[in-house]
């Protein structure tokens, strides 16, 4: 692409106000040899009618838009397919940032404002230099079917809902039926107003609807072997229910990746190579792959107080609602429902126990009025929850005068016997019934045993934070459904515990990810977070050393390793978050939009005055995902920020090379911050890790700082949440106090 590079600075929103426009054109005029223009409302219709002009009649493709920040107005800026825009943020992070002067400070306030404002014209034009337009990836061969692990009220609905909006689905199933623990229930849960009455099992009616619809396909009695390729192109190998294959692996839920290659225990680092060759020569292919294995009743045999395996009066939940199914309720009157295990030390709930064992004792203590009138139903609980329109059923249940629910702490079962202290009537009970049960929780399938088994080279579970317990690896904070493989998404039980409409609702959510995946996969774009990007890395392997940190760093599994341990990329598994090219000591990774010497040269940008200790330079590499958010909404509020600081948005921290803190700080820029996502068991990186691994790196650069005779203090990384907008600007001009007493860089100058 030949380019043809115009600035346009707009001088609403008091930017023309606030700085001295003429000044910020000759910047662009002179020192960055680009044209400049300037417009009163860019964004307006006028504003955009002129922006198109310019495209149509002056042949601009590449526009420096600097004006307000890059995450707003991005429609009236997108100026096609076939131009580059670059934004430069004037308004958010320069003007509404600088607050106003101190008095008898004046004139430095505006001396300072428009040194600011210069910079960032400076980094945005540097950046438009240095921009190449992306072409999207193109797939040899693509597949738009979707695969359905399960047969139970997610699976099904993923896969009636994906063949309503056209897709062919094939759902395997482990059973020799459809339906999944919904076989088992006598009734379920209400679903429509007044929310007030159980409904007859409604699976019967699902199963038919599969069953009726031509684009899908339906195996029971099968498993997955293992899943190879990448989105558009998953290879999937089948098996008999049961039958062993040369692939079964046991899952590793919990563990960090990093863990098992320090402890050998990892699969060989190219067994994702070998796994994928294996299963690409007898597999079927699909575009997407939907998680919706379910769930299993937890084990509450540990609680011997309670007399689970040792009195036969004693069941779990599940027992239970099996027996009200085959109609053997008769007999017995009365029922105690424990809702925790209790003891003289317990007061928790069961262990994966949660709102559905909750709305699970109602209605089972609904079957034993239904069965008879004259039965007494006991409910003993911690804590009882009953979220959204199941409200309105639990309210129906305590106008009950047969049901008895109080809080309660069950201190032991003798036979028949429940003895319970610690309750809302403030005395200890003795309760006389036929049966005890327990609320047994539901433990994922995903904690029992690998059920996706993937040939990555990072093993073949879901290999990840604490945190999840055994669910797949959703990211549900930000991202939910989604896992750390692309092109997987988990649903229903599996992903966290939660009832029939939540299943409902959650498995719709995940074949219309898996759609918009494939989909993505088709047009060579990224999906979530950088929904619809079109670059991809891109590799220099002439100077590869086969160090293997990018393929051991890359959150999603997006790089293997051919046979002489290069990097084997995967295009679409790939989420373009950069941290290949964080990780990469020789700077051979990059995208057509945001690489080494891009952000590099952006750096070497900056002006740095040299006899001023008024006007040290800091720089922050601000995350685009919650922190440079934060930042904008800070400016928004027109809190005030350090004129010294000056802002780098970059994809991920993760993404951050430290040749970048090496060249600010040989540039003469005092102090370095990383601000991103908050990591660790309450984790909110949309890259799952690109945080924790960019603090990893900067601990190591503290040392090389040390050997050259430079503070470690002077570089730092930290950690906001998007909604940390009212202190960030806080912690940052606390980094500069601290910068200010260190001194200037000596390295200044040379």
């Amino acid at each position: 692409m030949d380019k043809k590079i115009c600035t346009y600075i707009c001088t609403g929103c008091g930017i023309g106000e606030a700085l001295n426009i003429e000044e910020l054109s000759e910047v662009v005029t002179g020192e960055m040899s680009q044209e400049c223009k300037t417009h009163a409302c860019l964004c307006g219709v006028e504003g955009k009618a002129f922006l198109e002009n310019e495209k149509k009649t002056e042949g601009v493709n590449t526009f420096n838009i600097c004006a307000c920040s890059p995450r707003v107005m991005q429609r009236e800026f997108d100026m096609g397919d076939d131009t580059i825009t670059v934004r430069g943020n004037l308004r958010e992070q320069v003007v509404w940032a600088a607050g106003t002067a101190e008095e008898g400070q004046e004139e430095s306030h505006q001396e300072w404002l428009q040194e600011t404002g210069s910079d960032y014209i400076r980094m945005a034009c540097t950046r438009t230099a240095k921009t190449e337009l992306p072409e999207a990836f193109e797939m040899e061969s693509m597949n738009k079917e979707i695969l359905v692990m399960g047969g139970g009220i997610a699976g099904i609905t993923a896969a009636v809902e994906a063949a309503k909006a056209g897709s062919k689905v094939t759902i395997i199933e482990k059973a020799d039926a459809l339906g999944g623990k919904a076989n088992g229930w006598a009734k379920q849960f209400p679903m429509a107003y007044p929310y007030a009455e159980l409904e007859d099992n409604s699976i019967a009616s699902m199963i038919a609807a599969v069953e009726a619809d031509a684009n899908i396909t339906v195996k029971t009695a099968t498993e997955v072997a293992r899943i190879g390729g990448a989105p558009g192109d998953f290879k999937v190998t089948l098996k008999a229910a049961g039958a062993a294959s040369e692939w079964d692996a046991p899952a590793k839920v919990g563990v960090d990746e990093q863990d098992l290659i320090d402890k050998g225990e990892m699969e060989d680092p190219n067994a994702g190579l070998k796994a994928y060759s294996e299963v690409n020569e007898a597999a079927d292919t699909f575009g997407a792959v939907v998680l919706a294995t379910g769930w299993v009743p937890a084990d509450v045999s540990e609680y011997e107080h309670l007399g689970y395996g040792s009195n036969d009066k004693v069941v779990t939940n599940a027992e239970f609602e099996a027996m009200a199914k085959e109609g053997k309720l008769d007999g017995i009157n009365n029922v105690a429902f424990i809702m925790s295990p209790g003891g003289e030390e317990h007061d928790e709930d069961f262990p994966y126990a949660n709102s559905v064992t909750s709305m699970v004792a109602l209605k089972q203590a609904k079957y034993v009025r239904e069965n008879n009138a004259d039965a007494k139903a006991y409910i003993l609980y911690q804590h009882m929850r009953t979220p959204g329109n199941m409200e309105m059923f639990y309210k129906g249940i305590q106008q009950d005068d047969g049901i008895f629910m109080t809080k309660a702490t069950v201190t032991g079962v003798e036979g028949g016997t429940v003895h319970a202290k610690d309750t809302l009537l403030g005395e200890d009970l003795d309760i006389d019934v036929d049966m005890v049960v327990l609320a047994a929780g539901m433990v994922p399938t995903t904690k029992i045993e690998n059920t996706i088994n993937l040939a990555y080279r990072q093993g073949p579970a879901f290999l990840d934070l604490d945190l999840f317990d055994g669910y797949a690896d959703s990211h549900f904070i930000c991202f939910p459904y989604e896992t750390r493989r692309t092109g997987v998404y988990a649903c229903g039980g599996v992903r966290k515990a939660m009832n029939m409409q939540e299943t409902m609702d959650d498995a719709t959510g995940a074949a219309l990810k898996a759609i918009q995946c494939i989909e993505s996969a088709d047009r060579g774009v990224s999906v979530h977070p950088r929904s619809g990007d079109k670059t991809f890395p891109e590799f220099f392997m002439q100077r590869c050393t086969q160090c293997k940190r990018c393929t051991e760093e890359c959150p999603f599994g997006a790089l293997d390793d051919d046979e002489k341990g290069t990097p084997l990329p995967n295009p679409t598994r790939c989420r373009r978050c950069g941290t290949c090219m964080g990780a990469c000591p020789e700077r051979i990774i990059g995208f057509k939009d945001y690489n080494i010497d891009l952000i590099g040269s952006m750096i070497k940008s900056i002006e740095v005055p040299e006899d001023d200790d008024d006007k040290l330079r800091i720089l922050i590499f601000a995350c685009e995902n919650d922190a440079y958010p934060a930042l904008d909404m800070a400016g928004m509020r027109r809190l005030k920020l350090n004129h010294m600081i000056r802002f780098i948005p970059v994809r991920c921290l993760g993404s951050v090379n430290m040749a970048w803190i090496r060249d600010a700080l040989s540039a003469g820029l005092d102090g370095a911050m990383l601000l991103g996502c908050k990591y660790g068991d309450d984790y909110q990186c949309h890259f799952v890790k690109g945080s924790e691994i960019a603090n990893t790196r900067m601990e190591n650069i503290g040392d090389t700082l040390s050997t050259l005779g430079l503070e470690p203090e002077r570089v730092r990384s930290e950690q906001v949440a998007i909604t940390d907008y009212d202190t960030v600007y806080t912690l940052l001009n606390d980094f500069v106090d601290e910068i200010v007493e260190l001194g200037a860089n000596p390295f200044k100058g040379f």
